[in-house]
């Protein structure tokens, strides 16, 4: 096996790790809020209110697909529309103090649980893995997620690449 094929099979197995992650930290939620819906949510939570094909675009699924995860996000009360005010014919989509609230709590459960992993890892460990992600993202077309106040529970999922002007 070459290093390109022992790496690939680290990545694949690290990704293994973080969806488990991910599936436990909706587990509260998961009788109202589906994996992509929750990706809406993280989406429309950094750009806030966001037009439905830019949304759509950020999701990398089609505009229908876009409406019907909205209109159900809207019926769980986590998502609103709202008239554009720059444009009257153009709806927006936000979320609502509880759709916030729901990415805060999500978001801070599956920070926890990341960190009690890497918390394991010893110091030389934890910089080698803050390197290696980095290159991967950079090489990967992700850009660097913002730094937050350490106190902070909303952190950035890494899902819907740059914000799309719109």
């Amino acid at each position: 096996m070459d290093d390109v094929d022992a790496v690939t099979r680290a990545v694949l197995t690290a990704s293994r790790v973080l969806v488990a992650v991910s599936a436990r930290s909706l587990a509260e939620v998961e009788d109202r809020v589906t994996l992509p819906q929750f990706r809406m949510l993280v989406v429309l939570s950094s750009r806030g209110a966001t037009k439905l094909v830019v949304l759509a675009e950020q999701l990398g699924v089609a505009p229908s697909t876009a409406m019907r995860m909205v209109d159900r996000l809207i019926a769980a009360g986590l998502a609103d529309r709202q008239t554009n005010p720059d444009d009257r014919r153009e709806n927006l989509l936000r979320l609502t103090d509880e759709g916030r609230r729901t990415v805060e709590n999500v978001t801070a459960r599956r920070r926890g649980e990341i960190a009690s992993i890497v918390e394991r890892l010893a110091p030389q460990q934890r910089t080698a893995l803050v390197d290696a992600l980095t290159d991967f993202n950079h090489v990967g077309g992700e850009p660097l997620a913002p730094s937050l106040p350490e106190d902070s529970d909303l952190h950035p999922l890494g899902w819907g690449g740059a914000p799309a002007a719109g």
